[in-house]
């Protein structure tokens, strides 16, 4: 039986959020709060669980804002600052479910992970709490959590591979230059698909909007939401060149799948 779920989108922004410190750019300075964009993550929540996608160094601004009472495991799609800084707050979900909480990665990631937050991982005794992690490598099978099934989907962020995620009939790409033709193929037949469109500018790590476009012109998801987006593109008049059924994705958005789609 399909599982129905919601996704919350956490951030929509690039790796330095918009406002950026410094701009005085048109959209850094507009009073639209969907041009408030936080680091890039989304919460996925069905049948009293939560699923997170990377731990921003916005975690916690996030999770308050979400009103985020627990936290069932996180999915990590690479170790870049923007998408695991903010690991430590976890420990609030800690202290309130009294539990490890599982946390997944590539071995490339994960290593990079417990590189930087070693004293999580060292198992050395602490005058402070530390975060309860339950490390899990993924090697790119499903990842079966509470029902829903989670798969790994390689994607190039530069000349480096991450990882999406595909789950029942949504798909989560984000920081991809490029989609490999085999993880196309495991994008098929969505309902939701999300894709970086950092800017209109080629970068080279990044899609643009441009590049997005036919990506969702190929795939065909019933809907597409563009994030990682950086300040060149204000909301409403970038939204309003989009495409029919694709759009950007701003912060506290909520998008139900399965049997409520529609929202």
């Amino acid at each position: 039986m399909a599982v129905s779920f919601k996704i919350t989108v956490l951030g929509s922004g690039t790796s330095v959020g918009v406002p950026t410190i410094g701009c005085h750019c048109a959209v850094c300075r507009s009073t639209d709060p969907r041009d408030n964009r936080l680091r890039p993550s989304i919460l996925v929540s069905y049948e009293g669980r939560h699923v997170l996608i990377d731990t921003t160094p916005d975690f916690r601004t996030q999770a308050l804002r979400a009103a985020l009472n627990r936290l069932d495991a996180v999915l990590f799609t690479h170790a870049h600052a923007d998408h695991i800084m903010g690991l430590d707050d976890v420990r609030p979900f800690n202290y309130r479910q009294k539990e490890r909480i599982p946390i997944y990665a590539s071995a490339e990631t994960m290593g990079a992970i417990q590189r930087c937050f070693q004293y999580i991982f060292d198992g050395g005794k602490t005058e402070s709490n530390v975060p309860q992690l339950e490390p899990r490598l993924m090697d790119g099978a499903p990842i079966d959590l509470f029902g829903l099934a989670f798969l790994p989907v390689p994607v190039l962020h530069g000349s480096q591979i991450i990882h999406g995620f595909r789950f029942g009939g949504a798909a989560y790409l984000t920081d991809h230059s490029d989609i490999p033709e085999s993880s196309l193929e495991q994008l098929r037949g969505l309902d939701v698909l999300f894709l970086d469109a950092l800017r209109y500018k080629p970068h080279p790590t990044h899609s643009t909007v441009e590049r997005s476009i036919r990506t969702v012109e190929r795939l065909a998801p019933r809907r597409a939401f563009f994030t990682h987006i950086c300040h060149d593109l204000g909301h409403e008049r970038a939204e309003s060149l989009l495409p029919a059924g694709v759009r950007l994705a701003y912060d506290g958005l909520e998008i139900a799948v399965g049997e409520e789609a529609g929202a």
